[in-house]
């Protein structure tokens, strides 16, 4: 996304690699592959393309977080054993409507996307790949190591947060059913069976949830009100601070969403949902700047790393219990 202006200090791991725009910007091609003029021709001929090509697209990225779908079964059987008493519904039924909820979800949250995204010049080699056969890799290849490194590095922040809050939440936590705690698996397997849902649920379906809907939508809906205010003086794309407001309060749902799931552990408590809002905040901004600067994917990179160093610092701190 194009900022309306551009320290100069910044260093060069913290750019975009060479050739690709920081915002949007007349000279930067549509990530979908097509033209103004282009878009704005044609009859019913082109308007029936026009809904088919947004109709796949819409399709590959809503079945790239199906296989996350499918991984929350297990643990909503989970939370269902563990629940007193006997479910008034069938248990599968209880578990097709939780998916069919989630999948709802995405495919509205991936209709934004694609629809929104490539407006504000949010990357997503994907969307490419499947409009203009863009190589998903040449462009994702560079910012492996930077998502990766980042994901890294916010699992280490929010451990660090999550150790100082510790003395502020001991005893509510203590009044939690053994195991009962999102994350809380206390055997080597449970944290390695942990996995499927942390790569491919928080990692690919919330950064579609959260980044590719939600944070595009908040941009384009603070654009807009931009452009409202001050008419043509507006710059072209989203501001910084639009797309910064965007960053944070998508940040702060996404930390606001992991609530519920706590609920179901322990009674919540003014701290506990300090502490779980913030936790979750500080990752979400992590991966909401990689989605502005970098891309979707790199996001998704990110998320997914930050959950496998998550899991290996629990898998060294059992093994050394």
């Amino acid at each position: 996304m194009r900022a309306t202006t551009r320290p100069s200090d910044v260093t060069s791991v913290f750019k975009r690699p060479t050739g690709v725009a920081t915002g949007v910007s007349p000279a930067r091609p549509d990530p979908t592959g097509t033209t103004e003029a282009e878009r704005s021709d044609g009859g019913p001929e082109a308007d029936a393309a026009d809904r088919a090509s947004f109709l796949r697209r819409v399709a590959v990225l809503f079945a790239l977080g199906v296989p996350g779908i499918l991984a929350l079964v297990p643990t909503v059987l989970a939370q269902l054993r563990s629940l007193p008493g006997t479910p008034d519904l069938p248990v599968a039924l209880v578990v097709a409507l939780t998916l069919l909820q989630s999948a709802v979800l995405l495919l509205v949250a991936v209709g934004v996307g694609v629809s929104l995204a490539p407006r504000l010049g949010f990357r997503s080699y994907v969307l490419a790949r499947v409009t203009n056969g863009t190589p998903i890799l040449a462009g994702l290849r560079p910012e492996l190591p930077l998502a990766a490194g980042l994901g890294g590095l916010t699992t280490l922040v929010v451990v660090g947060l999550d150790v100082a809050f510790a003395p502020v939440v001991a005893v509510d936590l203590a009044a939690a059913a053994p195991g009962r705690l999102p994350g809380g698996a206390a055997t080597v397997g449970g944290l390695l069976a942990s996995l499927p849902l942390r790569l491919l649920y928080g990692g690919v379906v919330e950064e579609l949830l959260l980044r590719f809907g939600l944070l595009t939508l908040l941009t384009w809906l603070g654009w807009r009100v931009v452009r409202l205010v001050r008419g043509s003086r507006a710059a072209i794309g989203p501001s910084t601070v639009v797309v910064w407001t965007a960053i944070l309060v998508s940040a702060v749902l996404f930390g606001v969403g992991h609530l519920p799931t706590l609920a179901v552990a322990v009674p919540l408590t003014p701290a506990l949902v300090v502490r779980t809002v913030v936790l979750n905040a500080v990752a979400g901004v992590a991966f909401g700047w990689l989605y502005w600067r970098r891309s979707l994917e790199a996001a998704m990179v990110a998320h997914a790393s930050f959950h496998v160093v998550l899991v290996a610092l629990s898998l060294v701190v059992l093994v050394v219990a």
